[in-house]
């Protein structure tokens, strides 16, 4: 039997056993997970540096080493999301609805965990803690399949979870990590409707395509994140070079960074040439439109693919429009529907925006970086979606919930 088949199986067998478990020993669990990272610090960053070498020795961008990268700040950040989370009120058992029909049957809608959940995903290893905490406390087994470039940081960190859980009583097998990265093993997760209940990729535009049109197994589609700023002519100077700085450069290689610049051609050009030097501070490469190209002849001039490339560096493309509606048409056009801002002073234009831009996530005078489930209050996410069925935006406990009904009654026969 295959890894994959071994682990799927064995994740399956978990998962009738934690839908018994109650929110005292899930939260006892994480608990003691969050314990253990802290102890086993000096481990993980140890085994992280060998995923850094290894990346740096492949050519991997900067960009992509920073989303390999831990610390002790990271960590720390792993396991405050941990801590949150047990504070956080547990969605399995909540009653949605519930009615009386007129021959007295008593029928509630309550939430349940999915059961098995696949996680196929790049890099970013922080991924690992938040899928399985997320996934542990709505009672739901997770398979775990990371990428090769972040194999000896997940190792580690599943070590570390798996030991936890034999401490807190809880199956180890809830949590299982594929630790054969190569094709073969995703291709056949996305066969597993015999072990899996839904399959979450998270990671590139490539890896989000692959897995939605290769996979029989229910997708719970994660966006690639080409967001924008619009700054409007009303904005304020001060407001709009920070909300934009921040977006793009704050930590460049996530999905919630700002990838495009949309500038109302109003807006002061004094403005404009200061916002394009504290860019320019902050090592982006801008690549712009003709009109701003004329100003700006030392930049690059944009070309079609900048408009919807997701860069995940220091690299924004950057645009004049005439309108609000133009910078909607746009957004509308090129983005992937994730996280969008407009900083404006001008309510009608925000009232606008936010009707007719079809995204997850719309912000006024704010920065796209806060699209993230440990920054909207929901001690982590399983993902940022950008689809409109069971879930949209950062998904939190509840996204990895469905439902049953359950019904009472006192004898009924249906005629």
């Amino acid at each position: 039997m295959s890894e994959v088949l071994t682990k799927g199986k064995l994740a399956k067998e978990a998962a009738t056993k934690l839908v018994a478990k109650t929110t005292e020993e899930k939260n006892n669990a994480l608990s003691i997970i969050a314990e253990q990272l802290q102890k086993e610090t000096p481990y993980i960053l140890k085994e992280n540096e060998k995923d850094i070498e290894n990346g740096k020795a492949n050519g991997l961008s900067d960009a992509l080493i920073d989303r390999l990268l831990l610390n002790e700040e990271r960590i720390n950040g792993m396991i405050e999301s941990l801590r949150q989370l047990i504070y956080l009120q547990d969605p399995v058992g909540e009653v949605l609805e519930s009615w009386t029909r007129p021959n007295g049957l008593q029928i509630e809608k309550v939430r349940v965990p999915l059961g098995v959940v696949g996680m196929i995903y790049e890099a970013r290893p922080n991924v690992t803690i938040d899928a399985s905490s997320l996934c542990l406390k709505t009672g739901n087994a997770v398979l775990l399949r990371g990428s090769s470039s972040a194999l000896h940081s997940n190792m580690a960190i599943v070590k570390v979870i798996r030991e936890a859980l034999e401490k807190a009583n809880f199956p180890a097998d809830s949590v299982q990590l594929l630790e054969d990265t190569s094709r073969e093993t995703a291709a056949e997760m996305f066969k597993l409707n015999d072990y899996l209940d839904v399959l979450i990729p998270r990671g590139g535009k490539n890896l989000i395509k692959t897995v939605v049109e290769n996979s029989s197994v229910p997708v719970l589609e994660t966006g690639a994140g080409n967001c924008h700023v619009f700054i409007d002519e009303s904005a304020d100077k001060k407001m709009a070079i920070d909300i934009t700085v921040n977006a793009k450069t704050q930590r460049p290689s996530v999905c919630n960074a700002a990838e495009t610049l949309l500038i109302h051609e109003n807006w002061n050009k004094e403005y404009i040439r200061e916002l394009i030097e504290k860019l320019e501070e902050k090592n982006v490469e801008l690549r712009v439109d003709q009109a701003l190209y004329n100003e700006f002849p030392h930049l690059k001039l944009a070309t079609e693919e900048d408009w919807e490339t997701e860069y995940l560096d220091y690299t924004m493309a950057v645009k004049l429009v005439s309108n609000v509606d133009e910078a909607i048409e746009h957004i509308n056009r090129y983005g992937t529907n994730h996280s969008e801002a407009i900083i404006t002073e001008n309510a009608a234009n925000v009232e606008k925006f936010f009707k007719l831009v079809d995204s997850a996530a719309l912000y006024h005078n704010a920065s796209t970086r806060f699209t993230d489930g440990f920054e909207f209050g929901f001690g982590a996410e399983i993902g940022i979606s950008t689809q409109k069925l069971h879930a949209r935006g950062p998904m939190g406990l509840p996204a990895l919930t469905s439902t049953k009904y359950i019904i009472k009654g006192s004898g009924q026969i249906r005629e």
